[in-house]
């Protein structure tokens, strides 16, 4: 009688638990689409409000034509900046549509010896092409090589920068220069690298970046100013 007990209160938890893992094993889409709803960004469960990994999807019956679109990408982005680069993205804030489909895209705009300072995608593999110009690129490894991995591209050329590793493009060119990126999520994120060590909110420590990078404290707090 007592394993009847342990069975009938074991089986909810058995069942939550087979459930958990069906979801989890299925990581296709399974509809045409879930087009973004900015207005429905979470559902509630047991009386709670849960933040979804995404956004919630439009009644299918709501969705148009401009969900799936974009204008715009043929403008130039204004490189009028210290860095001399302009990205313009195309992500799931610019195409509700692109919901759960992994996928999105920017255009990045080079002045003359402009740079995309080094940075990373901490959810998406980057693929750049190169459409009018001629591009410096690189990444560098993980721990412990940090090997440098880089490339002069001409208009035309291709380049793919693995998820997660550190990358930078510089225009070595008099000309200005376009390239068009494809990334391997539908909000890839990007974290650059001086803004992250430098103008984190609060403050890293002085003392913890002196001794990163093996400088004076004093050039430490002149950059973080700078932020």
């Amino acid at each position: 009688m007592a394993n009847i007990h342990v069975v009938l209160l074991l089986s909810p938890l058995l069942a939550l638990t087979f459930c958990c893992l069906t979801f989890a094993a299925d990581p296709a889409s399974l509809q045409d689409f879930c087009v973004a709803d900015s207005n429905n960004q979470g559902f509630a469960c047991l009386l709670i409000a849960v933040k979804m990994n995404g956004l919630a999807c439009k009644n299918p019956a709501w969705v148009q034509a401009n969900d799936f679109s974009f204008s715009g990408l043929h403008n130039p982005g204004n490189t009028g900046n210290p860095f001399g680069s302009a990205v313009t993205p195309v992500t799931v804030a610019q195409i509700p549509g692109l919901n759960t489909l992994g996928i999105s895209m920017v255009r990045i705009d080079y002045a003359p010896w402009g740079v995309v300072a080094p940075h990373y995608h901490p959810r998406a593999t980057e693929i750049l092409t190169v459409i009018e110009g001629s591009l410096e690129v690189g990444f560098v490894t993980s721990n412990p090589d940090n090997r440098l991995i880089s490339k002069t591209l001409q208009k035309g050329d291709v380049f793919v920068f693995p998820v997660g590793l550190v990358h930078f493009q510089r225009n070595i060119g008099h000309m200005n220069v376009v390239a068009i990126s494809g990334l391997s999520s539908q909000n890839p994120g990007v974290s650059t690298i001086a803004n992250v060590v430098f103008g984190s909110k609060p403050d890293i420590s002085t003392d913890i970046l002196a001794k990163a990078f093996q400088v004076d404290k004093n050039i430490v707090q002149q950059i973080q100013w700078r932020f």
